[in-house]
């Protein structure tokens, strides 16, 4: 059996940049409890765009697709899953609006993971949603031409649900008796869960961080998602974690590459929060649809759509931000390339 021991980080001496990575987002933490005050229109609009990413996202990591109208409609219950990626998309969906609902009711035990793990596979024909693994598994890296490559070899089925009830046993100790801070903790929690793999899937993992952080009053992935920032750096994701997990069976591996990544994700996601939120303030009290979008063009390197546009200018509606967009094209403050659906904009002045 493996066994889970968080206590010895008690008096453990990391890093200063893991240091300064909690101290940001301690600070960033702070901040967020105004903008929830002060921004509910905004943060209204930054949690539907953050629940369409995240499960775009999470799902594309194990190479789970649909198109963005269908992800659309099936985020808005405005369809039915037509394929078995669908139905899997469809289940994140569920699971990932029982996460923000209801957070405080979820605790970390090995029946609620299960029961949120046959949510995730609940309109599939897959027997083994809300059970342990039956069969052994391994995490593996998909490469663009198909090819997998073997990173790390977890626990066998029969050590599975032992260890899982070990590691959650571990965790609420250690929160309660607050053996190390919560930022660290919950990378730690993951790192191990990923190592155990109790149910074959990622997806779970992404979904249990959201748990966490929330329970533990980090918000920001209601409205910034975390998944898609984790997608994006997927290469990064996978060399902390192969950095991480090496000895671990034997009680020797180093897991704060692992937390440096997880730290540094949600760093990020809070300063793509901050912004987001803050460009209205940016433009001026007085500013307009014109204005914000303006201001929101200033701090783009390279080309934007207009959907990165709305998704960056939360308080401003789709009409509101192509008209912006066409007045900022009539007075030569932007410039627009191309047409239809490959529609995008850049600042006049980068191209001369």
């Amino acid at each position: 059996m493996h066994i889970f021991d968080y206590s010895k980080y008690n008096d453990h001496t990391w890093d200063n940049e893991i240091l300064s990575y909690v101290s940001q987002i301690h600070e960033y933490r702070g901040k967020q409890e105004l903008y929830i005050r002060q921004k509910p229109v905004e943060l209204t609009r930054l949690i539907e765009i953050a629940k369409i990413q995240s499960t775009e996202s999470s799902n594309k990591i194990e190479g789970i697709v649909t198109t963005k109208p269908r992800l659309r409609d099936l985020m808005n219950d405005k369809t039915t899953p037509h394929n078995r990626d669908e139905e899997e998309i469809l289940g994140h969906r569920n699971v990932l609006n029982l996460i923000h609902e209801n957070y405080a009711a979820i605790p970390i035990r090995p029946s609620y993971i299960l029961q949120l793990h046959g949510e995730l596979l609940k309109f599939t024909t897959f027997s083994y949603g809300g059970r342990f693994k039956t069969t052994a598994n391994e995490i593996a890296k998909t490469y663009p031409d198909g090819r997998k490559e073997t990173l790390f070899t977890p626990l066998e089925p029969y050590e599975t649900p032992e260890a899982v009830e070990g590691l959650c046993s571990e965790f609420n100790k250690a929160v309660e008796k607050e053996v190390v801070d919560p930022l660290i903790l919950i990378p730690l929690f993951i790192l191990d869960f990923l190592c155990i793999h109790p149910d074959g899937n990622g997806r779970m993992s992404r979904l249990l961080t959201l748990l966490l952080l929330y329970r533990n009053g980090y918000m920001v992935g209601q409205y910034i998602s975390i998944e898609k920032a984790i997608a994006d750096t997927k290469d990064n994701y996978y060399a902390a974690l192969a950095a991480s997990d090496q000895g671990w069976h034997t009680y020797e591996n180093e897991p704060k590459y692992f937390i440096k990544y997880m730290l540094g994700v949600i760093l990020a996601c809070y300063k793509e929060f901050e912004k987001r939120i803050t460009i209205t303030e940016k433009a001026g009290v007085k500013s307009t649809a014109y204005d914000i979008v303006k201001e929101y063009s200033t701090l783009v390197i390279g080309t934007f759509t207009k959907r990165e546009a709305l998704e960056h200018c939360p308080s401003l509606g789709s009409s509101s931000v192509e008209a912006a967009l066409k007045k900022l094209v009539e007075d030569g403050t932007l410039k627009r390339l191309g047409s239809g659906r490959k529609t995008h904009y850049v600042r006049a002045e980068s191209l001369h």
